[in-house]
């Protein structure tokens, strides 16, 4: 049993790993690491989910007992946790979080000293450790969360000024929080950078968050923006470490967008570096053809910010992102959606043109499906692999078929690319139909 994923652990609150006795654990271990350091505290914080506020007790609860100091944040996003972190020079940061993920589920994501996320042997120690205890008896009760110190989320939105010190006086955008975290610090954080901030979908109920708005769903900010003349719009997930954006037209841009525009704008100042862009296999083949073009060089990783980081990490590059919106930048160790819209709000108001301008990358057709699935069947299997090999036939060196599985949900992604959309479209409707066969099979298994 794997219990950490790409993005920290997640799945169903209330159901393990995030039961009560399980979370309750996780803190006493973290506890136990900080104990055993010179930097005992722990800051943390969270989201907007109704199951948020119980995770933090128990979390605060096992710290304690482990050895640790807790800085109680309260709402606080993913990004937020690791740069107070940096600040206070505490041993660790928990973000409760599930991100993008609907408000049943809720999730851990955890920094160490050096407001990166865990590398992979920790948690792998930490899900060992789990393990083992699960069957061991532990009356977790049922706490109430320390109360938040609000100077941390103050500490926050300083390092967020002192990181991208702009005047945006006069630019007027729009903020759709999604519900989530950051729909407090959002709106802050552009205000104190002197923005005009029309805020949507800022008022979360613990149920509402990602609901039919934020980062997966913009296509209603992006109307707000062109109906409301404003200059640009941006979407946060829950978290907000996602951001995507509208142009004042209501063009949606993605994080390969976002990608190209800062990648241009660095090469320009000659701050870009020779490392050039990390991507991922999911990016865009077009953002590949057209940094080339430009004589950046582009890498891809595997799927996931810390894969991301990795890469960025070994050769050298300045920028690195997905196509989802997470954008990692030098000046922060988390990929962070507040930061990048001060960024890119920035480039828009120091160029003196639109933002409709300055995107102007031209992307290969593609396809993306998520197939929800129940248990995981082979992407080989009968059906699947007979469709996925016909693809590859059929694009041959003209585009790419890619299947992986989700690390942070249960779903397997399928994309397509190639030059010609219709045709693009026909394959990924067949590789689906594959997927589905071979699920339904399985399903009907004994």
């Amino acid at each position: 049993m794997k219990l950490f994923g790409t993005d920290g652990l997640r799945g169903k609150a209330g159901d393990f790993p995030l039961d009560a006795v399980t979370i309750r654990r996780i803190g006493q271990e973290i506890g136990r690491k900080v104990a055993r350091g010179d930097r005992a505290e722990v800051v943390i914080g969270g989201d907007t989910r109704e199951s948020t506020n119980g995770i933090l007790a128990q979390l605060a609860v096992g710290i304690v007992e482990g050895g640790g100091r807790v800085a109680p944040a309260g709402v606080l996003s993913t990004p937020g946790v690791a740069e107070v972190v940096l600040e206070l020079g505490a041993g660790a940061g928990i973000s409760v979080s599930a991100s993008h993920n609907p408000w049943q589920d809720n999730g851990i994501k955890i920094f160490g000293r050096d407001g990166r996320k865990w590398p992979d042997a920790d948690e792998a120690a930490l899900e060992v450790a789990l393990l083992a205890s699960r069957d061991t008896p532990l009356d977790a009760g049922s706490p109430s969360p320390p109360p938040p110190d609000s100077r941390l989320c103050d500490v926050y939105l300083e390092r967020l000024r002192r990181s991208v010190p702009v005047d945006l006086a006069g630019l007027r955008l729009l903020i759709d929080a999604g519900n989530g975290a950051a729909s407090g610090l959002g709106p802050a954080a552009l205000r104190q950078a002197g923005a005009q901030v029309q805020a949507i979908c800022d008022a979360p109920d613990g149920r509402n968050i990602n609901e039919g708005c934020g980062a997966l769903h913009p296509e209603g900010m992006a109307r707000a923006v062109r109906d409301r003349g404003l200059a640009l719009g941006v979407a946060y997930d829950g978290d907000a470490d996602r951001s995507i954006f509208a142009d004042e037209t209501g063009r949606v841009l993605d994080g390969d967008d976002i990608l190209w525009i800062i990648a241009r704008d660095w090469r320009v100042r000659g701050v870009l570096g020779s490392g050039g862009v990390v991507g991922t296999v999911m990016s865009n083949y077009g953002l590949e053809a057209g940094l080339a073009a430009e004589g950046i060089p582009f890498r891809r990783s595997a799927v996931g910010d810390r894969n991301v980081a990795r890469l960025m990490a070994e050769s050298g590059a300045s920028i690195g992102g997905e196509t989802s919106g997470h954008i990692l930048l030098p000046f922060s160790p988390a990929g962070d959606a507040i930061l990048t819209t001060l960024l890119l709000a920035a480039i828009v108001v120091e160029s003196g043109r639109p933002l409709s301008e300055l995107a102007t990358l031209e992307k290969t057709p593609q396809a993306l499906r998520n197939i929800r699935v129940a248990r995981r069947v082979s992407i080989d299997a009968d059906r699947t692999g007979e469709a996925t090999r016909i693809a590859n036939l059929r694009l041959g060196e003209r585009g790419r078929v890619f299947l992986r599985y989700s690390g942070t949900e249960p779903l397997l992604r399928i994309l397509v690319e190639g030059p010609d959309a219709e045709e693009v479209r026909e394959i990924a409707d067949d590789l689906e139909a594959a997927v589905r066969g071979d699920l339904a099979v399985v399903a009907a298994a004994p």
